[in-house]
C-alpha cells in the first residue's frame, strides 16, 4: 500500500492508527479533493468510484485526521463540518464561498499571534483555535447581480 502514495499520505496514515486500505483509501480520496468537502460527499465519491469503504470509515477516517492535524474543518450555514488534506503541520485559515465552496488561504498571522499571546497569559496548556471566514465569491457575487428579480 506504502508505494503507492506520497510521503506525506504515508506518514498522514502513521499519525491516524491502525492503517487499512479502507482509511488508506479515504485519504488517497480526500488528498486529490480541491477545497473542501463532506464525509458524506466523499462517501458518495468514493461510493460512486466502486470503493467497498463505510460511511463510518470515512467518518472516523476524517476526523482522525483532524485530530491529528492533518486535515482542516469548516462548518458551513447548516453546521455540517467540511474537511479539506492539510499537507503539512502548519496550520492554516480560509476564507469559503458559501454559494460554490471555493475556498482560499488567507494570511493569518495577527489571529496566530493573539492566539499564543491569550495561552501564555492565561496559562493555559495545549489551547486550539478555529477561525471560520466564509462569504460569496466575487464569481458567485457577480452571478447573483446578474440573477432577474422574482
Amino acid at each position: 500500500m506504502a508505494d503507492h502514495w506520497p510521503h506525506t499520505t504515508v506518514h498522514d496514515m502513521a499519525l491516524i492508527g491502525r492503517a487499512t486500505q479502507q482509511r488508506a483509501v479515504v485519504l488517497g480520496a480526500l488528498v486529490v479533493v480541491e477545497g473542501f468537502i463532506s464525509a458524506q460527499a466523499l462517501y458518495k465519491r468514493l461510493v460512486d468510484d466502486g470503493s467497498p469503504v463505510g460511511l463510518f470509515t470515512v467518518y472516523r477516517t476524517l476526523t482522525a485526521l483532524a485530530e491529528a492535524g492533518r486535515a482542516d474543518v469548516f462548518r458551513d450555514a447548516n453546521g455540517e463540518r467540511l474537511f479539506r488534506h492539510r499537507p503539512g503541520p502548519g496550520h492554516r485559515h480560509y476564507l469559503v464561498c458559501a454559494e460554490c465552496g471555493l475556498s482560499l488561504p488567507v494570511e493569518s498571522g495577527p489571529v496566530e499571534k493573539w492566539a499564543d499571546r491569550i495561552a501564555r497569559t492565561s496559562g493555559f496548556k495545549d489551547v486550539r483555535h478555529a477561525v471560520e471566514l466564509s462569504g460569496v465569491c466575487p464569481d458567485c457575487g457577480r452571478e447573483a447581480d446578474r440573477a432577474p428579480a422574482p
